[in-house]
């Protein structure tokens, strides 16, 4: 039973099936953990005896960002440890730590390119540096800092060579300068390998929209395939935006169809699971009102969390980053502080996408529809928060609420942060919305004015702030944002959130269908978790209800930049 009670709802399924076809009959612990190892997460450790073989198990967990509970990671290592070959093997670390085992496989990349060079550059002078191949350093939050020596990784082993463009194109991995550029570029490793930076940028990008195009989820797909494809979208999204990418006429047709089908495909997705989601458990977080619940689990419950028990939180909500935008903040931050390292998660806004809507709901801890008095505003935020930590026993004075934030001094921040009893913190950062609804230069524009804004000291100081008064930070998002062309504004003087051009919300149903009429490719929206007063009309695909042919960066749709949205653990290596 508490292997089974670790595993995620969507395991069972899996567990089901896997028992009724096998029969094993009644199991002790480790029988049945590696049952479910075997069977629902199809890891055969018996099967793990080379490095080729672990890295193809690890390779598919983490690229998938599937989630194994701690108990059977633990029985994976002790049946590993069991094999001399992973003797030197940090398998704490890289079997449960997605960002140490990625990090493991960036350092031993050129090493692995040396190596691969001697092949390749017959007789040159390439000399393999082998004082480098012996050390390796990597590190997690389960121990500090060590060195290992591990052998050449076997890149090239067939199951390997599978994941590689995939790691560079979506940018988990990143190219590397080498003497011999010009020949490896010419081969199977040229992926990653760096050479002049346009024909870098080109072969990714066509190697991306190909590997988007063949990865849209199916309709009855999980929700963590569209939060894997999220990333790789929001990825393609930034690429694009960069001003040189070097856009054929021919590559533009073809995003444009990529991306025609993508709504479709997540549309459709979306009125048939999106409801089941609501209900998930919390940990991990499918949707932004399960965040303050995950928090609270792992300050007040640590044997819910697969992190060290924090003693303060805080929880960064920057209203309207979108996750290509994540991806330009987190490159930025990165550039002025190399020490920090981001863990990397998405969650579900709600529906409609409206500040008042979904950023309520992250406070509340709840589903719209239990705060129906306010939803047309955020006054009631700091109250909403306030008793969210209330109910799980925090007092008034151990809880922060500070909104306004991201341009200016920190002053407030500091101050109320510096309240002795403060364990609780929840922060609202504007400034990527004010931005965006400023925004007549389109997405390549909204990534420009984030880029500078992240560049500046303010964000990088608040971060300090916070890490260096202890706090485990998490940085999310209430929803994110489209570039979309106008179809008409609706002239019915109804209650409309008029920043949120891309839905109306009307309390009649009447005079919401007789609007629908007018905008027939637009979507009457349920109620699910939300007020039944609260009725809203989505606009098109890409589509805003502004004035025709007007384009604007705006929110409150169904697209899958409005809807997944960033959640980031952020903290400084070896800490």
């Amino acid at each position: 039973y508490p292997v089974v009670t670790a595993l995620d709802r969507g395991d069972l399924d899996a567990l089901y099936e896997a028992q009724k076809r096998h029969a094993p009959g009644q199991l002790g612990d480790n029988a049945t953990k590696d049952f479910v190892l075997r069977h629902v997460f199809e890891i055969a450790p018996e099967l793990v005896k080379q490095p080729s073989d672990l890295l193809r198990v690890l390779l598919r967990r983490h690229y998938r960002g599937q989630r194994i509970p701690t108990d059977l990671d633990e029985r994976f290592i002790q049946l590993l440890r069991q094999n001399n070959v992973f003797e030197d093997w940090p398998l704490e670390t890289l079997v449960s730590d997605r960002e140490a085992f990625f990090a493991f496989l960036q350092e031993r990349w050129p090493i692995f390119l040396d190596h691969y060079a001697v092949k390749e550059v017959r007789g040159s002078k390439c000399e393999v540096r082998e004082s480098a191949s012996n050390g390796l350093a990597v590190e997690s939050h389960h121990a500090p800092r060590t060195t290992h020596l591990i052998p050449n990784l076997p890149f090239d082993h067939h199951d390997i060579r599978v994941y590689i463009d995939n790691l560079f194109v979506e940018g988990l991995l990143h190219s590397v300068p080498h003497e011999h550029a010009d020949t490896l570029s010419r081969t199977w490793v040229g992926i990653g390998v760096r050479t002049v930076p346009i024909e870098d940028r080109s072969r990714r990008l066509g190697k991306l929209i190909d590997s988007l195009e063949a990865s849209i989820p199916a309709e009855d797909a999980k929700h963590t395939e569209w939060f894997h494809f999220a990333r790789g979208w929001a990825e393609l999204k930034k690429v694009m935006s960069d001003e040189d990418c070097g856009l054929s006429e021919e590559q533009k047709a073809h995003i444009k169809e990529l991306t025609r089908k993508v709504d479709e495909r997540f549309l459709s997705w979306v009125k048939r699971r999106y409801a089941g989601l609501i209900q998930l458990p919390p940990n991990p977080p499918v949707m932004v009102h399960h965040i303050p619940r995950f928090l609270a689990y792992s300050l007040l419950s640590p044997q819910f969390s697969t992190l060290p028990s924090p003693t303060k939180l805080a929880l960064l909500v920057m209203d309207g980053l979108a996750l290509d935008q994540w991806l330009v903040v987190r490159e930025a931050l990165a550039s002025k502080q190399p020490g920090l390292r981001f863990r990397e998660q998405a969650v579900f806004a709600w529906i409609p996408s409206l500040t008042s809507v979904s950023r309520q709901a992250t406070f509340a801890g709840k589903a719209p529809i239990f705060f129906p008095n306010s939803i047309q505003t955020t006054d009631k935020e700091p109250a909403l928060w306030a008793q969210f930590w209330a109910d799980h026993g925090l007092m008034p004075n151990e809880v922060v609420y500070l909104k306004g934030l991201g341009e200016g001094g920190l002053e407030p921040v500091s101050e109320a942060l510096s309240h002795p009893k403060a364990r609780v913190a929840g922060l609202v950062v504007d400034k990527v919305d004010k931005i965006m609804h400023g925004m007549e230069m389109g997405t390549a524009g909204m990534h420009n004015q984030v880029r500078q804004w992240a560049k500046q000291p303010y964000l990088n100081t608040l971060l300090d702030l916070l890490l260096n008064r202890g706090f485990r930070v998490y940085l999310t998002s209430d929803h994110g944002n489209i570039e979309a062309e106008g179809c008409g504004r609706p002239s019915e003087g109804a209650v409309a959130d008029l920043r949120g051009e891309r839905v109306r919300i009307y309390t009649d149903a009447a005079l919401r269908r007789k609007i629908k009429e007018r905008f027939p490719d637009a979507l009457e929206w349920g109620t699910v978790g939300l007020p039944e007063d609260y009725l809203a009309l989505l606009a098109p695909a890409r589509r805003a209800f502004v004035q025709e042919k007007q384009r604007t960066v705006s929110h409150g749709g169904v697209s899958v930049e409005e809807l997944i949205v960033p959640l980031i653990q952020i903290d400084r290596r070896g800490e």
